[in-house]
This record gives structure tokens, sequence and C-alpha cells, in this order.
């Protein structure tokens, strides 16, 4: 988070460095990447996208119950209030401020998701419900299907229990600091 944290607010600003920001990745996914698909489409023109769809209301509903939750969170631990003033930043600009409501918020998905159609041509667009599996993703990335089954790690159980391990280290780390500050 170190080094990427100010290359997502330089990006924030206007002032994107993307071979920076992707350097020694293949690829990305979901946010703070969802926000700048017209200006990645524009800096890869080849580049393929992947367009995850859900039904508005249970994707309105998983995200109000983790990432706008977590956005809202008066007691995050100190380090991570850059992280969560930035990430707040970046969805906002994608869309969502804070303080929309489930139906709000599933309009301004709906109209994000068209935006993306619009914006990225239909050859270099998949758009993808994970329940379809391995098989179009592979067909569009033109790589083998893999044996193992398909992983789904993006549920709001799975969400909680990261954010609260990431931020178990973040605190852990502050109070280490914090505690050498004081001997020092």
């Amino acid at each position: 988070m170190s080094r990427q944290l100010p290359l997502w607010v330089e990006a924030l600003n206007g002032r994107p460095r993307w071979n920076a920001i992707y350097e020694g990745y293949g690829s990305a996914v979901d946010w703070p990447t969802a926000r700048y698909f017209r200006e990645l489409h524009a800096a890869y023109p080849e580049a393929k996208f992947i367009l995850t769809h859900r039904t508005p209301q249970t994707w309105a509903e998983s995200f109000s119950a983790t990432i706008y939750t977590l956005l809202n969170a008066p007691d995050a631990p100190p380090a991570m209030h850059d992280w969560l003033e930035c990430a707040g930043a970046l969805i906002k600009q994608s869309g969502f401020p804070r303080g929309l409501d489930i139906e709000s918020l599933q309009r301004a998905f709906v109209d994000h998701n068209d935006a993306v159609k619009a914006a990225i041509p239909a050859a270099q667009l998949l758009i993808y419900q994970v329940s379809e599996g391995w098989g179009p993703l592979c067909e569009f990335l033109e790589v083998p299907v893999p044996q193992e089954p398909l992983p789904h790690a993006n549920d709001t159980d799975t969400f909680r229990v990261r954010v609260v391990d990431g931020a178990l280290v973040a605190l852990d780390a502050w109070r280490a600091e914090q505690t050498e500050a004081a001997a020092s």
C-alpha cells in the first residue's frame, strides 16, 4: 500500500502514471482500476476489459454492507486513514458518493455499467457473470480452461475477514511505531 497509494493519489489528482501503477502486473480488478476504464482504454487501446455483472440490487446491498461501511468507519486505524480518504474520493469520482441509499446505488451501478459498455469496443469487452464459470472468461482471454474450479472470494463475509485482518496488521504496525517513538 505504501508504494501504490501515492500513485493512486496522483491519478486521482489528474496525473496518472499508469506504467508505474501497473508495474509488475499483467491485469487488475475492481477499484481503483474500475474508476479509470476510459483513461486506461486510451492508454492501452488493445487491452481487454471484463465487466462483471450481477443484479443491481445484490450489488448495491453488498457494496453498502462492505465498502460503504468501511469508508464511513469512524474508528479505522490511523494507518488506514489516507487509504480510506483516497478510496472514498475514487469511488465518488466513479459515481458512488457517500450517502446514497440502496435505490440510488442501484441506479449508479446501472449507469456505471452502461458507461463502460459505451466506452469500450464490444470486441474488447466481456460482460461476464461469475456464475458462468471459466468458459467465457478463458475464451475471451484466449487461454486454456484450468482444471480447478473457479474461485469465489468476493462475498461479504470474505471481504469482512480480509478487511479486519488488514486493519489488524495496520493497527499492529501503528502500535509498534507508537511504542518505538515513546521509547526514543
